[in-house]
């Protein structure tokens, strides 16, 4: 059986789903929120590849946040839903990092494990036969513009080390910040 996948970071509309008819969405860092029409055309068949470890840092930069946060770090495959990245999960995984990481190794450590698990898993998410678990708890959510006061944090760039931030959130309570 022939597979035709397409790729895209162009908004998604009712009309192209129709034209093509897919049998599958996979949504894998695209920056725009799905709706309900987009996402009813894919029953039980529409899942986000994120890389967090969900409930944790639901929405924009994960891994950055994990460590203002200091929540855990990970990678989950779930399912669309009409919120952010609050679909069922089917599976995740912790990963750690280590402290002589930056953000940009951190990242492609996270990305690596995502798509090694989505290889892993898509014959059981292809058929339906996947596990389908609720999200624990209310976890963390971020919009984009959140982290602009954080980002002189970054001193080179991505290529910053982790315990730059590490350093300067270690004491400090969420709540504070």
């Amino acid at each position: 059986m022939e597979t035709l996948v397409v790729a895209t970071m162009s908004r998604l509309d009712v009309s192209y789903l129709d034209a093509h008819k897919f049998d599958f969405l996979v949504s894998y860092n695209y920056r725009r929120i799905l709706t309900g029409d987009i996402l009813g055309r894919f029953p039980d068949r529409a899942i986000n590849l994120h890389i967090a470890l969900l409930p944790w840092n639901r929405g924009a930069d994960p891994n950055f946040w994990s460590f203002v946060e200091k929540t855990p770090k990970g990678v989950t495959i779930h399912y669309l839903d009409e919120g952010v990245d609050t679909g069922d999960i089917i599976t995740q995984q912790e990963i750690d990092s280590f402290p002589d990481d930056t953000f940009r190794m951190m990242y492609d450590r996270l990305h690596n494990e995502i798509q090694g698990m989505f290889i892993e898993n898509w014959g059981y998410i292809r058929t339906g036969t996947c596990p389908r678990i609720k999200q624990p708890g209310m976890g963390t959510f971020h919009w984009a513009k959140e982290k602009d006061k954080y980002m002189h944090l970054l001193i080179n760039e991505w290529d910053t080390p982790v315990s730059v931030v590490d350093n300067v959130f270690g004491n400090i309570d969420n709540a504070e910040r």
